[in-house]
């Protein structure tokens, strides 16, 4: 006899593709859960996406939100207006589905919406935070340096069945600036393995001798772009080339440093791409490279490793929780780019050392695998479920 699935609603504003990481890591999710039970998610609209869609049986339900002018960053009116127009969607939802359990995404600003409906109808809620919710240095409105913020992040937390953090650092942050009464479990995200596609240096018009540096993310402040062009300004080497992948508010910026640095032939813009073009772009690189200023952990870290690539990082945030110095990673400080520039060099000359981080970034994948992450969590929902 067949056991009845049970009903998973996932709460998140950002859900591909929308948003970075944080949407890619629940949609690994959701695909996992999927096999097992029915799900459903509630996330933002944008135009030239459907209301409601079937992705690999995942249901995405998609509210109208205002003032979001881009896929890759959110405005603070867009995150506050997800959640009335959200709570309307959640509790037609939770009516006709009865939904066994709750996982809410970033406690700022999927929070409110995941507790109210919690309360309202008595359904177990995971609070998964994903690190930025909770601490950005980027941003003077981060929750950790407002008051009000605080003291409603510190309620969210309190109120939640399960808090889950996807890295230690998260977990730290969280205890150091809200103190909550609850202890905070580790999951990391999800990674599935992707289909690397077929191709050459040649058909994506990269040069065979140049050591290609590669970049990925939002570019947002957070993300410390400047430090790494300032760093390849440095390297006095014309072989060494940088792409920078990902569109944001912030390029702009980014372009007229660069021809300012004049270096116009050495770094190259991709924008936003598909995630094809994207391992395309990843498996011909030499080195990945991520220079912001936090990361609540880093899923382009994980698309790295997996395609065998050194990396060069920052030395705060999630990432040190599986980025060790001189094993897989060389770790910098933040914000410091002659030590960017070095540790590229250092890779450039060193052989022996790029070949240890790129063997060893190959065999640690594995652990980060989205069924067994999926898993964890599924335990902790049937937990709830039999105590409910």
């Amino acid at each position: 006899m067949n056991k009845k699935k049970i009903n998973i609603l996932i709460i998140n504003y950002e859900f591909p593709p929308l948003g970075g990481g944080g949407g890619v890591a629940t949609y690994d999710l959701a695909l996992e859960w999927v096999k097992t039970a029915n799900v459903h998610v509630i996330t933002s609209s944008f135009k030239g996406l459907p209301s409601y869609e079937n992705i690999n049986g995942i249901h995405v339900h998609r509210v109208k939100i205002l003032f979001r002018k881009s896929r890759d960053a959110a405005t603070f009116i867009s995150m506050f207006s997800y959640l009335p127009a959200g709570f309307i969607r959640a509790l037609s939802l939770a009516l006709k589905y009865k939904f066994d359990v709750i996982n809410t995404h970033f406690v700022v600003p999927s929070g409110p919406l995941g507790y109210a409906i919690s309360k309202l109808f008595g359904i177990p809620n995971v609070l998964s935070l994903h690190g930025g919710d909770i601490y950005d240095p980027s941003k003077k409105l981060s929750p950790h340096r407002n008051r009000l913020f605080k003291a409603v992040v510190r309620f969210l937390l309190n109120r939640a069945d399960v808090i889950v953090a996807q890295s230690s650092n998260t977990r730290n942050n969280a205890i150091e600036y809200y103190a909550p009464k609850k202890e905070i479990q580790i999951i990391p995200l999800a990674f599935h393995p992707p289909v690397i596609p077929q191709t050459s240096r040649k058909i994506l018009g990269l040069h065979e001798k140049d050591f290609i540096c590669i970049t990925i993310g939002r570019l947002i402040k957070r993300k410390s772009i400047d430090v790494l062009i300032r760093a390849i300004a440095l390297v006095n080497k014309p072989a060494v080339k940088l792409l920078i992948m990902g569109d944001g508010p912030e390029r702009e910026y980014l372009e007229e440093l660069v021809n300012k640095l004049s270096l116009l032939d050495r770094v190259k813009f991709l924008g936003f791409v598909g995630d094809e073009e994207k391992f395309a772009y990843l498996s011909q690189s030499d080195l990945f490279v991520l220079t912001s200023m936090h990361e609540g952990f880093g899923i382009v870290f994980m698309e790295a490793m997996y395609c065998g690539l050194p990396i060069v990082a920052t030395n705060h945030g999630g990432q040190v929780d599986f980025l060790s110095h001189e094993q897989n990673a060389l770790l910098i400080n933040v914000g410091d780019t002659k030590g960017c520039a070095e540790s590229i060099m250092r890779f450039y000359n060193d052989k022996k050392l790029y070949t240890r981080c790129s063997v060893n970034n190959k065999k640690k994948i594995s652990t980060f695998y989205a069924e067994n992450v999926a898993g964890r969590y599924m335990n902790i929902f049937l937990s709830l479920i039999d105590r409910k």
